[in-house]
C-alpha cells in the first residue's frame, strides 16, 4: 500500500505544477453572476453570423461560470461529433477560466500532466465569457478547425 500512496503522490506532482503554469503568474478571476438566457441567444447569434458568413458548419454552446448548458444552436449538416464538444470546450473554458487554447499549448509545450484533468477540452474554440473582471459563463464552438472554431467564439463575445 505504501508503494501505491507514493506512485499516487509522485504523479499529483507534475499535475499540481501543471495547474501552477496555466494559472500562470496572475490570480484567477473571481466567479461572476452567471450569464443569462436573453445575453447567451445575443453571443450564440453574433458566433454565428460569423460561422455563417464563412459557409461553417458548427455547434456553438454557451455555459454559465461553472460549465452547466445555458443555451446551444447548430448549423444544419454539422458533424454528430461537433455537438457535444462545442458543449465540452465550454465547460472547461468556464471551469477552468481560461481560453481552451491554453491547453493545447501547454500540451505541445511538453506538458502531458494536463491531458490528465478533468474535463480539459485541449482545442481552441471555448473562451470564457467575462464581465467587470469576472467569469460569468464560457462559449464553445466546434466544427471547423480550432482556429476557426475561436474565431466564432471571438466574434460571439464580441457580440455581446
Amino acid at each position: 500500500m505504501s508503494t501505491l500512496k507514493t506512485s499516487m503522490r509522485l504523479l499529483a506532482i507534475p499535475a499540481l505544477a501543471l495547474c501552477a503554469t496555466l494559472a500562470s503568474a496572475q490570480e484567477r478571476p473571481l466567479y461572476g453572476t452567471a450569464v443569462n438566457l436573453a445575453a447567451a441567444k445575443k453571443i450564440v447569434a453574433a458566433a454565428m453570423a460569423e460561422c455563417q458568413k464563412n459557409n461553417w458548419r458548427v455547434a456553438i454552446a454557451v455555459t454559465d461560470n461553472h460549465g452547466f448548458l445555458v443555451y446551444f444552436e447548430k448549423t444544419d449538416n454539422t458533424q454528430t461529433a461537433s455537438g457535444k464538444i462545442a458543449i465540452l470546450k465550454a465547460k472547461a473554458a468556464a471551469t477552468y477560466q481560461r481560453p481552451t487554447r491554453a491547453f493545447a499549448d501547454a500540451i505541445a509545450k511538453g506538458g502531458p500532466a494536463v491531458m490528465t484533468l478533468p474535463g480539459v477540452m485541449a482545442s481552441p474554440g471555448g473562451l470564457p465569457i467575462m464581465s467587470g473582471g469576472a467569469v460569468v459563463g464560457a462559449i464553445g464552438v466546434s466544427g471547423v478547425t480550432g482556429d476557426q472554431d475561436e474565431q466564432c467564439a471571438k466574434a460571439g463575445l464580441a457580440g455581446m
